[in-house]
């Protein structure tokens, strides 16, 4: 767990909206406390009745199931818990994201690689890893917004799709390294993102329907 700013003083205090949930099945996001201590809660309660509710509640169970698996690491936030099926309160991080720092040490990101290497071990991947989703607080990285994750089953952590997925966080990571520092991939760090000509592949396909699409629509 990550070190708290100051207790909450009343659980019934208003809660500051952060962001309001605009696309679907984005979720509101506003600071509160639980429990007396200041927490982040994703807010789904909009969709309660309709017929996006099953999906919500899943995307609330993923990301809850997620944070326990990393229960006690310092690169992402506890869990403190689901709120009627429908919201996420998580530990809230003191700090900036990585898009708003004025400037960040190499040494952020050495940390960060390590934290992906480490997330990438347990067979876990983010999939949604840009500058919004890392905070830092106290110089250390913390990847935040979890909803998008994948935990990867014992059997299949050598499928093409999951290392894909890897491979796309640790591409993601290099984009912001090098926006942030000046720092390019060495070669072998280019060589260990390319994308294999099945996922070339993939792409051209999927942008020559797109075009053909809407030519038709």
């Amino acid at each position: 767990m990550n070190t708290i700013v100051a207790s909450c003083v009343d659980d019934t205090a208003p809660a500051e909206l952060l962001k309001r949930g605009e696309r679907l099945l984005e979720p509101d996001v506003y600071r509160t406390c639980l429990n007396g201590q200041p927490a982040v809660v994703k807010d789904y309660t909009r969709y309660r009745g309709t017929p996006l509710s099953p999906v919500a509640r899943l995307l609330v169970r993923r990301e809850a199931r997620i944070l326990e698996r990393l229960s006690g690491w310092k690169h992402a936030p506890a869990l403190l818990g689901t709120i009627g099926g429908l919201a996420l309160g998580m530990e809230f991080i003191p700090g900036q994201t990585l898009s708003a720092a004025q400037s960040v040490g190499v040494e952020v990101f050495e940390q960060l690689q390590f934290a992906l290497s480490r997330l990438h071990a347990a067979g876990i991947t983010h999939n949604d890893l840009h500058g919004t989703n890392v905070m830092v607080s106290g110089g250390v990285p913390v990847l935040v917004d979890f909803t998008s994750a994948w935990r990867s089953p014992r059997w299949l952590p050598v499928h093409p799709v999951s290392r894909q997925l890897r491979r796309s966080d640790m591409k993601n990571l290099l984009k912001m390294r090098q926006r942030l520092t000046g720092e390019r991939p060495s070669a072998l760090e280019a060589a260990q993102v390319a994308d294999p000509r099945w996922v070339a592949a993939v792409r051209v396909g999927w942008k020559r329907f797109y075009r053909w699409f809407k030519g038709h629509a």
